[in-house]
């Protein structure tokens, strides 16, 4: 059974870190391939309908599976860069 909070994806077992950024009194999860992302860090990522980068803060990380993530993975936008 696929479970419906990964989106319909089929977990290959890895470990994938999700940072969910503060922007403009707004929060909003994205998948950061980069390692170092920590809370109260700094990243570019895309934001709004036009997904222009804009800076944000990171307000909490999670390490987990592509099954166990906090949003659905196939609606996740990616960190632009970690600063």
């Amino acid at each position: 059974m696929i479970h419906s909070m990964s989106g319909g994806v089929l977990s290959d077992g890895e470990v994938y870190t999700f940072v969910k950024v503060e922007i403009q009194g707004e929060t909003h999860w994205y998948l950061s391939r980069e390692a170092g992302a920590k809370e109260g860090g700094r990243a570019v990522v895309p934001f709004g309908r036009a997904d222009f980068p804009c800076e944000g803060t990171i307000v909490k990380v999670e390490k987990t599976t592509l099954q166990c993530a906090p949003v659905p993975a196939k609606h996740l936008k990616e960190v632009l860069k970690l600063l």
